[in-house]
């Protein structure tokens, strides 16, 4: 897949082709449902494939003192819409001087001519443009005027739970990120270079791998879950059972959260390596504890705790 910043930049090949237009944070059911549909309508007109979306998220232009809430920084969401099929990721840097450009013009200079836009495919409550004055009903009154087609996706439901990056941030904040799981329709990662760290877990006899949340992502509910650590190898990416502590380890007046996961049956130097950690079940709160003998007997626990969850089938790597 193709990583394209610029409009000006797109080349002859990559015109001619099917849209799908959207922030597209998490990649959840629907928005797989989307690139689906955008995959079918580029082979129907013979183009390629294409999504394209901003970046800063507007959300953080607009509310720029808000807490992070990225479900998907932009290296998790290309690796996941490439993994559905799209020939190009457009990623157009958004700003408070892009905000102001209207709706019409979006379509005309976006994509008209920047694109070349056969077909162009969003979702159901998408909207665009100066004070979101553009939507569906603009971009099919414009694609008759231009010659692009318009096909707009209904709400995607998950047991009867509407597939939405703000209710996958919810459940994710409140601990339920099996539930998240289901709608995303894939296991919610935390992924970042692992940092080296004060060595405590080694110390304690549970070595840790430690990564920094990125500045942008969201912060889930502070704990110790069951998760999957990957690693990045020539054959892909290997994934090893593990449990990990998100929080400020307030047992040591730590400051700054931390994602400190501890790989079960391994050992291999991996700081400085990329990691993906995989969130399956949230398993208990973090807590202050009386001393360091303490600490170990709770961390044995929840090792055991993991181990159980993660053999389970229905939490089984490969289950979406």
């Amino acid at each position: 897949m193709r990583i394209i910043r610029h409009i000006s930049s797109v080349p002859e090949d990559l015109k001619g082709g099917a849209v799908a237009v959207g922030n597209f944070d998490g990649i959840h059911r629907g928005h797989q449902a989307l690139i689906s549909g955008c995959r079918a309508l580029a082979d129907d007109v013979r183009g390629p494939a294409l999504a394209l979306t901003f970046e800063p998220h507007p959300r953080r232009v607009f509310q720029a003192d808000a807490p992070p809430f990225r479900l998907t920084p932009f290296r998790s969401k290309a690796r996941l819409l490439a993994g559905l099929g799209i020939d190009c990721l457009v990623s157009l840097r958004f700003d408070l001087g892009v905000s102001e450009q209207s709706a019409e013009n979006f379509i005309h200079d976006t994509l008209v001519r920047g694109l070349g836009a056969r077909h162009v495919i969003v979702g159901y409550d998408f909207v665009f443009g100066h004070r979101r004055a553009g939507n569906a009903a603009l971009l099919q009154e414009f694609g008759a005027q231009h010659d692009f087609g318009v096909s707009v996706l209904d709400p995607v439901t998950h047991d009867d739970d509407v597939c939405s990056s703000t209710i996958i941030r919810v459940d994710l904040e409140t601990g339920r990120c099996r539930r998240a799981a289901e709608l995303l329709g894939h296991w919610w990662e935390i992924e970042g270079r692992v940092r080296d760290g004060e060595k405590r877990g080694r110390q304690l006899g549970f070595p840790t791998a430690n990564l920094h949340l990125a500045t942008s992502a969201l912060r889930p509910a502070l704990g110790v879950y069951a998760i999957r650590f990957g690693l990045e190898e020539a054959a892909g990416t290997r994934w090893y059972p593990g449990v990990a502590n998100l929080g400020q380890r307030p047992t040591f007046d730590g400051k700054g959260i931390i994602l400190e996961s501890h790989l079960f049956d391994f050992d291999g130097d991996i700081y400085g390596r990329h990691g993906r950690v995989a969130f399956v079940e949230h398993l208990r709160p973090e807590r202050k504890f009386d001393g360091i003998e303490a600490i170990k007997a709770q961390i044995a626990l929840d090792c055991g705790q993991a181990r159980a969850v993660l053999a389970e089938p229905s939490n089984a790597a490969d289950r979406f």
